[in-house]
């Protein structure tokens, strides 16, 4: 008899599973927000890429600027 009350009297077996999976997946993107956060202000801006010289020409003869030398 004290076996089925205590079946009885416990909480869904499922109900725990899906409370512990929810916070877990509630801890990872509360986690994933304070990474983002936290590297936003701390890490230095991407470096851009540096244009090749053949593109940098290109762009002074559109402008209308004579490259140096000629």
């Amino acid at each position: 008899m004290a076996g089925n009350d205590i079946e009885a009297k416990g909480i869904n077996p499922g109900l725990i599973v899906l409370i512990v999976i929810g916070g877990l997946v509630l801890t990872f993107l509360i986690g994933n927000y304070a990474l983002y956060i936290y590297a936003q202000k701390n890490l230095p801006p991407k470096k851009k890429k540096p244009v090749s010289k053949k593109k940098m020409k290109r762009e002074r003869m559109k402008q209308g600027v004579a490259p140096p030398g000629e």
